[in-house]
């Protein structure tokens, strides 16, 4: 699993309201989510995002409600990765569950731009900020997250273990 895009680049405490605006959850549908993604903090988010593109945050991203709604939007929107400092852990484990791909590194975090391009290794660990000839070393994904998230989240995954059963 690899991913390669450009940065948006988003402080500390990114709440979910801030992610996806409250006025915006009475629907589900992840294209409806995507299309207001971001909108009260980055007014041209969803105009300029593309697939495989990355969100960059600082401290406690995802902080604020325990809905599914944030990481969805995020994902429908095209975004491949979310690297952060650090992650609310509702937020982790929601973005986990959808299939999100979410990476902990401080380091890449702080020295990532808007407008950098970024590729990130899932197997091996790597996350290479292409703009600044920077390279991080995180933790690869274990086996079963890498099984989530390439199945499109858990309730996929279990349902294809099921299948193979």
């Amino acid at each position: 699993m690899n991913v390669k895009g450009t940065v948006f680049k988003y402080g500390d405490n990114v709440d979910t309201d801030v992610i996806i605006p409250a006025r915006y959850l009475n629907t589900s549908d992840p294209r409806a989510l995507a299309a207001h993604c971001m909108e009260d903090i980055d007014t041209e988010f969803v105009k300029k995002v593309q697939k495989g593109d990355l969100i960059v945050g600082g401290k406690n991203f995802g902080c604020g409600s325990s809905r599914e709604h944030a990481p969805i939007a995020i994902q429908a929107s095209g975004i491949g990765c979310v690297i952060a400092e650090s992650f609310a852990r509702i937020f982790y484990r929601n973005a986990v569950n959808i299939g999100l791909p979410i990476i902990e590194s401080p380091e890449a975090a702080a020295d990532a731009e808007s407008g950098d391009t970024v590729s990130v290794d899932f197997e091996s660990g790597s996350i290479v900020n292409e703009t600044k000839g920077k390279r991080y070393r995180v933790p690869p994904f274990p086996p079963f997250m890498t099984k989530i998230i390439e199945a499109g989240g858990l309730v996929a995954s279990l349902r294809g273990r099921e299948e193979r059963q």
